[in-house]
């Protein structure tokens, strides 16, 4: 066994929050099982407990763009003072990064790349100051959502559609439906419901250009359509919530993210995504507890839970729109890139990677269609000559059914991927795992455990549904 947080100094603040889990475990009833004593810890635990993400990392110019995000009233001097605080007494700057609602879609990307975020709050910029929190916000913006607006974008320019697209003055209502439904973050908009069934059809190298070049894109902006759409679903926790709900709703219920509200100031105080919880238990080797749970083997476990048929990829060869399509239909945020009529897989493509689309859509000019094979070599070549740090350029992460839980811990976390793919000895997929998966295993939802937890959390828009 590793060495204990306890004996290690000063520890990290996960490491301090798996103390105390620990600390609770030695005074839980001898008769329940491991499950129901992790059960009860966590119960325990109010959500405030979590630690915020920090800014840690970040340069001055980072927490000047931050800070702009988030709508805050701070000058220069601020900065320099909060800059400086966090290299002199090694503090990190607590920043929540939030996104205003008269932000352009082509702004939000922008953002979201540059924190390495899959989504951001979004701040109504003509609500009261004094306004509660559910008023403040308008909801979440994330890049799933943005897929489906790129999605809808490539339909009505498809010749099936027998349409013209909107960046070339199309009609107008459906593309903000469209837009709506990119900014909104929802999967199944009644408004787009039409949005084909089909497998996407190829997309020339200079789709990207012309979309992202219209003034339409420039001008989009998420007050646009906050009138008529709000976000589905925007659940927040309280801060007396337990970290038990939180950990039910990131894996359970499907939420990669949680906010956690202060209601006494009407603000977002905390935003936990399945990230940081892999993080957290990361922190926690050496505790026992940890250590009992992370020494199972994951085929222990049930994981992965499907058979290697059931894996859903994507042909090296089909379009890459056919990548995102399959994504917005399963409800996944990856999907593995196997070559021509075979299992063994040659990239990933996540949700995230949408950005490449929008941000560098120059880097498929050569190529006359953009297949998912494409897209890698465009975006490797890309990465390499930024000189920029990304999963895609590490190969395809993989692991065997043997490995421990802990181990597969340890590699979501250093490498700050989303999902492991698990192979045979060939090489051909067997499955895939995903950070929601190793949550479902850490702890169970007790029977009846919601009740009408969800009822009046948010009223949901006639025109969405979940």
């Amino acid at each position: 066994m590793e060495d204990s947080p306890r004996s290690g100094g000063l520890s990290s603040p996960e490491a301090k929050l798996g103390m105390r889990v620990e600390d609770l475990w030695d005074i839980q009833e001898p008769q329940l099982s491991p499950t129901e004593k992790l059960n009860a810890c966590f119960e325990s635990v109010p959500v405030s407990a979590f630690p915020p993400a920090s800014s840690e990392g970040m340069d001055l110019p980072e927490l000047d763009k931050i800070t702009r995000a988030k709508f805050l009233p701070l000058n220069q001097d601020h900065l320099n003072f909060l800059n400086w605080l966090r290299i002199q007494s090694e503090i990190p700057v607590v920043l929540l990064i939030e996104i205003k609602s008269d932000c352009s879609l082509a702004e939000a990307v922008q953002i979201l790349t540059k924190h390495k975020i899959l989504s951001a709050p979004v701040v109504d910029v003509e609500a009261p100051e004094d306004a509660s929190w559910i008023d403040r916000y308008i909801g979440i913006v994330e890049f799933a959502g943005i897929a489906v607006w790129i999605l809808y974008q490539s339909e009505l320019a498809s010749p099936r559609k027998n349409c013209v697209t909107q960046f070339s003055n199309g009609d107008k209502e459906e593309a903000i439906s469209a837009v709506a439904a990119a900014a909104n973050g929802m999967n199944s908009p009644r408004k787009i419901k039409n949005l084909g069934l089909e497998p996407a059809e190829p997309t020339p190298g200079s789709f990207f250009e012309a979309l992202t070049s219209s003034e339409f894109y420039k001008n989009t902006t998420v007050q646009d359509i906050s009138g008529s759409f709000r976000w589905a679903p925007f659940l927040a926790l309280q801060k007396n919530n337990s970290f038990l709900t939180m950990l039910l709703l990131l894996s359970n219920y499907k939420m990669k993210s949680v906010p956690v509200v202060d209601l006494g100031e009407g603000k977002i105080d905390n935003i936990i995504t399945q990230s940081a919880v892999i993080h957290m238990l990361a922190e926690c080797v050496g505790l026992s507890w940890f250590e009992r749970w992370g020494a199972k083997q994951m085929s222990e476990l049930g994981l992965p839970t499907m058979k290697p048929d059931q894996v859903i990829k994507v042909d090296e060869d089909e379009p890459v729109l056919q990548a995102f399509k399959l994504m917005r239909k399963k409800g996944i945020g990856g999907i593995p890139v196997v070559e021509h009529g075979g299992r063994k897989a040659i990239g990933n493509i996540s949700i995230r990677d949408v950005r490449f689309l929008l941000m560098t859509p120059e880097i498929y000019r050569e190529f006359r269609s953009i297949t998912a094979k494409n897209f890698l070599v465009a975006v490797r070549k890309y990465l390499e000559q930024q000189h920029e740090a990304s999963p895609m350029l590490s190969g395809m992460i993989t692991c065997r059914r043997d490995q421990t839980v802990k181990e597969m811990i340890l590699k979501l976390d250093s490498v700050k991927i989303q999902r492991v793919y698990v192979v045979d000895e060939d090489g051909n997929l067997e499955g895939v795992i995903t950070l929601r998966d190793i949550i479902s295993k850490l702890v169970h939802e007790p029977r009846g455990y919601f009740g009408d937890f969800f009822d009046g959390v948010l009223p949901m828009p006639q025109n969405s549904r979940v």
